[in-house]
């Protein structure tokens, strides 16, 4: 008896990440990353309460639908930037700079949407010291959070055109 040859299968390109995925992790991402900076923002706002865990989620769904698309943008945007801008520079130091960057315009951008959202617009002065002590609170977490998805998830696999 001869054997029939055996036909390969068709394999998928290994190269190229399916976008669901993509959208799965940076999903992941901006929960784990943003609901935690978000707690720890509120809770420098607000203290514990009874009404923490409703104040906490109330801002992390105003940060999901604000800041966090606009920062995932950002993100793609300015890695394409920085490999534009300085392409002998190894990727990992490029991941490096993205990542402190976006880690102190997300915190930035965080605190702000996280007091408005427990302050309002009742008094500036409050609303920016309310800002500032949400954002240095939360800085030393989100910087070390930023640097290791930056090393890690590789933002130059994240690209607008993906999507």
């Amino acid at each position: 008896m001869h054997a029939q040859p055996v036909m390969p299968l068709t394999q998928v390109d290994s190269t190229k990440t399916p976008i669901i995925y993509k959208v799965l992790v940076v999903f992941a991402m901006m929960t784990f990353m943003g609901g935690s900076l978000i707690g720890l923002m509120t809770y420098i706002n607000t203290g514990y309460s009874e009404t923490f865990f409703n104040d906490w989620l109330t801002s992390f769904l105003f940060a999901a639908v604000t800041v966090m698309p606009a920062g995932f943008i950002l993100m793609t945007l300015l890695t394409q930037i920085v490999e534009k801008w300085l392409p002998d520079t190894s990727e990992k130091k490029r991941n490096i700079i993205i990542g402190l960057f976006m880690a102190v315009t997300m915190e930035s951008a965080m605190a702000l949407s996280t007091s408005i959202n427990n302050i309002g617009f009742n008094s500036y002065s409050a609303l920016f010291s309310h800002w500032l002590d949400a954002l240095l609170a939360a800085l030393p977490l989100g910087l070390t959070l930023m640097i290791i998805t930056s090393l890690t998830i590789k933002p130059s696999n994240l690209k607008l055109n993906d999507f």
